[in-house]
């Protein structure tokens, strides 16, 4: 399920330098849709942390599968954990928010991503992730040039997401749209089943 890793870990060193800071506003708004407190968070695929590092939190653990995004990650001073995104390395009902930020198209068996995601969160917690829409004119483009680079990227759009975050147990909304977008899925807490 490693996807894109090899590119990944090879371009560690200069990726804080060339990518634009994650969007905390658009972040916020997908955390916002939680029923919960939301203290600790994951962030899958974060890389060196870009996305969660914008945001101020009491726990903030990014998970990747590229050693050196891990140590890039620990530099900012975050917890880094090595593994895959389809086996979360982390117990069931163990945090409050799961990031997918600009990452999930790079990951290979996206229903399994989900399922774990799903896992891990708390009764009240949500996934919220930021992708990409490959419908809007930017996204075809953007399609064609990570094939054109070698990466197996596959893109979803945001009802396609919000469908697959559903069939994982999760209740979606799509909180943003546009080339850009952002679906939210949250755990129900057991007494509202």
């Amino acid at each position: 399920m490693h996807g894109d890793v090899g590119a990944f870990d090879r371009f560690a060193p200069v990726y804080d330098l060339v990518m634009p800071p994650a969007r905390a506003s658009k972040l916020r708004r997908g955390l916002a849709m939680a029923t919960r407190e939301v203290d600790r968070v994951v962030d899958v695929g974060g890389g060196p942390g870009r996305a969660i590092r914008r945001l101020d939190l009491p726990e903030r653990i990014v998970v990747d599968a590229a050693p050196g995004m891990l140590r890039r990650a620990r530099s900012h001073g975050l917890a880094a954990i090595a593994g895959d995104a389809g086996r979360l390395p982390l117990a069931a009902e163990s945090v409050d928010a799961v990031l997918i930020v600009d990452a999930l198209h790079h990951m290979a068996q996206v229903d399994a991503v989900i399922s774990e995601a799903a896992r891990v969160l708390r009764p009240g917690g949500v996934l919220v992730v930021r992708e990409f829409n490959p419908a809007t004119l930017r996204g075809r483009g953007l399609v064609a040039a990570e094939h054109l680079v070698g990466f197996g990227s596959v893109f979803f759009t945001p009802d396609e997401l919000t469908r697959r975050v559903a069939t994982a147990g999760l209740h979606p909304t799509v909180v943003e749209r546009g080339f850009g977008y952002t679906v939210a899925g949250v755990r129900e807490n057991e007494r509202e089943k």
